[in-house]
């Protein structure tokens, strides 16, 4: 019976989240019999079904409301113990189901418990909630009350269990059950002032988006390239993506971060090229501030000039006017008092005349008159200038202003500018074909555009003989491109502006970039640890350092990541150290003043095994090395000492060539395919072993020589020309050769069978070649690069 206090946990849960206001079913009263429990077997009208609907106080309702809420928290407390102790939910509802033959509404309850009415209860507006659930209280406590009749009856029942009342209550509550079944059925669990309608109406809206939820909550592990979202497997199956073409979530993202990376670097092209103009933007902006400072100073001293000369002027015309007026002031004045002495005559005469005629004595007259009358006549014979000495005009005087013109015209008329000056060139600045050339100019001359001129750079001899290019730009820099790799050039620059070019600026050399080094690949040497690389420069002058780059190979990563870089190499070779097998491609760079050339062929070294080539320089003329580079083949022996051309480093009396240098201590292990009927020796040798005897004859080399007797296969092992008597019963059709530097030892094997022929043991005081010859027309064909085998190694 206790099942049914477990299957009550998930309703309590959801009547918290309706928040409705069930009233507790009452408490057991204390004349309840210690230890024994009764349970009610109404699963919906029992009091523990109204306990799984606490109802926290909202402020809201009744008193009455308010009274039941405070005593159905004891009850809440008494169904979350349930909980707690993690009943198996599905297990009661099962039980309870096959109990009452509700076995066909199993998968109904299942929904219901597994969250559907949480979900059809969150879209519930709060009042609507709350109204249903105090609807659904009232519903709830009238249940409450026809179930459980009163406190006294109760006790009665449970103090007294006769098998009559069980079976009474148990039938009658078996009806109460299959008829509240049916109402919760019918209502999808809905409160209780709810309508039938809006009910289903919530329960399907429910289902779909939960079914919606389902599907979104499976995860989605293939992108559909049409509709370019991520979907699941099973929607491009049977969904409608069925047709649309789809691809690996994982192998999506990777594309799409490609594709994102891609247009960053796009991006951060534009932002350079943006920050590239806005950089020259700038200095056109501070170029013109400072075209306009220097012009407004221009300006000002030219306009302050001619103001001066203008004052200069003025004052010059007004002490001129000042002059001639006082000379017309003088001239009036001197007439005008000559006029006044001439007029005081005048009237001294008329007064001394009408004296005169007031004489009554006539002979006194007679005589005064005749002195009169003389007086008159002089007087009257002096000429009187009537006309003004000076005219009150004054003449009009021309304004020289030809100087002041002269100063207005100079006004824009600027000065040619001072000689520019070249800047040294910058460490990596150049490339193979092109140079940037920077320059500057110290005054504040005002410059139209700039000529720059240059050469290539050689002795003076042929100095004349050059071509000389001169090209016109607007700015203080300039990219010279089509150009000669690893050249010097020489270049000079002047100013242009209205009123002429400057002088030229002093020449600076520039050098372009070096081209890429061609690597030897006949001259590549490497073994399981360590690779000897060399390369020819192919330019004319000669270039500051190398770098060499490596990039170690492998399926996942990209093979231009570039592992590890050495520089400053003086040389044209260079002794690497590597990890053992593996494979590398290897690179060279040429460095000088201008920058870094571009990168060379790569070159694939395997650390696989010791791999050598033949020096061709060393081989008899009766020797031929065919196309593979590790095969020879001797078609005549008649006259070993014939007239052919012989180099000074090869064979002239054994038919025999040299392997390059093996330079790297440790183990190496190579090996040579020889044919049964072919006589021949093969070791290895120093450097400076006789070229006119024999291998093996000579304590400079160690050789296995094979010959062919009337009677057996003879095998020699040869080393100053002795060799111990060692009979081998298998001729071997593959030779293994094994180099060991550290322990002093030289062995050879039989490697179609794995087994040893003999070991030299000798210090080698330098390090050796190997070495082949054919002393009977035949062939020899040399295998490197092979991981030396297990059973070489000797106790």
């Amino acid at each position: 019976m206790s099942s049914r206090s477990g299957s009550t946990r998930d309703y309590g849960t959801s009547g918290q989240r309706h928040h409705s206001a069930s009233p507790p079913a009452p408490e057991p009263s204390d004349t309840e019999t210690e230890g024994l429990i009764f349970y009610h077997m109404d699963l919906y009208g029992s009091k523990e079904r109204f306990d799984i609907f606490p109802e926290e106080p909202s402020g809201r309702g009744d008193r009455s409301l308010g009274d039941t809420r405070r005593e159905s928290a004891p009850s809440s407390e008494k169904v979350q113990r349930p909980q707690e102790v993690g009943y198996d939910l599905e297990k009661e509802v099962a039980e309870l189901a096959k109990m009452y033959g509700l076995d066909e509404d199993r998968e109904k309850e299942l929904e219901l418990l597994g969250g559907h009415l949480e979900k059809v209860e969150s879209r519930w507006p709060p009042a609507r909630t709350e109204k249903a659930g105090l609807q659904g209280s009232l519903y709830n406590r009238s249940k409450s009350s026809s179930s459980v009749k009163d406190p006294s009856q109760s006790t009665k029942q449970q103090g007294l269990p006769d098998e009559a009342s069980q079976g009474e209550n148990q039938s009658k509550a078996r009806a109460d059950d299959e008829a509240e079944s049916s109402t919760w059925s019918r209502g999808g669990l809905s409160s209780g002032g709810m309508s039938d309608e809006w009910n289903s109406q919530a329960v399907s809206e429910e289902e779909v988006e939960e079914e919606e939820e389902e599907e979104e909550e499976e995860a989605a592990d293939v992108f559909c390239s049409t509709c370019k979202i991520p979907i699941r497997a099973f929607d491009k199956l049977f969904g409608e993506h069925k047709d649309h073409e789809v691809a690996q979530l994982p192998s999506a993202v990777e594309s799409e971060k490609e594709e994102i990376h891609k247009n960053m670097c796009k991006l951060e092209e534009q932002i350079a090229q943006m920050e590239n103009v806005a950089s020259h933007l700038e200095e056109i902006f501070i170029t013109v501030e400072e075209n306009f400072g220097r012009q407004e100073q221009n300006f000002e001293v030219h306009y302050n000039d001619a103001v001066q000369v203008l004052a200069q002027k003025y004052e010059e015309q007004l002490e001129a006017l000042g002059e001639e007026k006082r000379q017309k002031l003088e001239a009036l004045y001197e007439q005008l008092v000559s006029c006044g002495k001439h007029l005081d005559t005048c009237k001294e005469l008329t007064d001394e005349t009408q004296e005169l005629f007031l004489e009554n004595d006539k002979a006194e007259f007679m005589k005064a008159a005749v002195t009169m009358v003389d007086r008159l006549e002089e007087f009257l014979k002096q000429e009187v200038n009537l006309e003004l000495s000076t005219l009150p005009d004054f003449e009009e005087r021309a304004i020289d202003v030809s100087e002041v013109e002269q100063l207005m015209n100079s006004i824009n008329a600027i000065p040619a500018p001072c000689a520019p000056v070249i800047n040294p060139q910058a460490p990596n600045a150049a490339t193979g074909t092109s140079l940037r050339i920077c320059w500057g100019l110290f005054s504040d001359d005002t410059v139209e555009c700039y000529q720059l001129c240059y050469q290539p750079v050689s002795n003076e001899r042929h100095r004349d003989g050059q071509a000389e290019h001169t090209l016109k730009v607007k700015e203080t820099y300039c990219t010279i491109t089509d150009l000669l790799p690893n050249t010097q050039y020489e270049f000079w620059v002047s100013a242009l502006n209205a009123s002429g070019i400057s002088p030229p600026s002093e020449r600076a050399v520039y050098v372009t970039a070096p081209s890429p080094p061609i690597i030897k690949n006949k001259k590549i040497q490497s073994c399981e640890n360590a690779a000897l690389v060399c390369w020819e420069s192919r330019d004319i002058n000669p270039v500051d350092s190398y770098t060499v780059e490596l990039s170690k190979l492998t399926d996942e990563e990209n093979d231009d990541i570039i592992t590890e870089s050495i520089v400053g190499i003086p040389n044209c070779e260079v002794l690497i150290h590597l990890q053992p097998t593996q494979k590398y491609h290897i690179c060279v760079r040429a460095q000088n003043l201008g920058g870094s050339s571009e990168r060379s062929e790569p070159v694939l070294i395997h650390t696989t095994g010791t791999c050598f080539y033949l020096n061709e320089d060393t081989a008899h003329p009766l020797l031929a090395i065919l196309d593979d580079g590790f095969t020879i083949s001797c078609d005549e022996l008649e006259n070993p000492e014939c007239d052919l051309p012989v180099y000074d480093n090869s064979f002239t009396r054994c038919i025999a060539i040299l392997g390059s240098l093996i330079p790297f201590p440790g183990k190496h292990y190579w090996e040579v395919e020889v044919e049964e009927d072919t006589e021949y020796r093969v070791g290895v040798a120093f450097e400076n072993t006789p070229r006119h005897g024999h291998l093996g004859a000579n304590n400079s080399s160690w050789c296995m020589r094979h010959i062919i007797t009337p009677s057996r296969h003879k095998y020699e092992f040869l080393h100053s020309g002795m060799t111990p008597d060692i009979r081998i019963t298998v001729p071997p059709r593959r030779i293994g050769i094994l180099l060991d530097y550290e322990n002093c030892r030289l062995s050879f094997f039989n490697a179609d069978i794995a087994q040893h022929l003999h070991t030299f043991n000798s210090h080698f005081q330098h390090y050796v070649h190997p070495c082949f010859a054919l002393e009977t027309p035949g062939i020899l064909r040399i295998h490197t690069g092979i991981t030396t085998p297990l059973w070489t190694a000797l106790p």
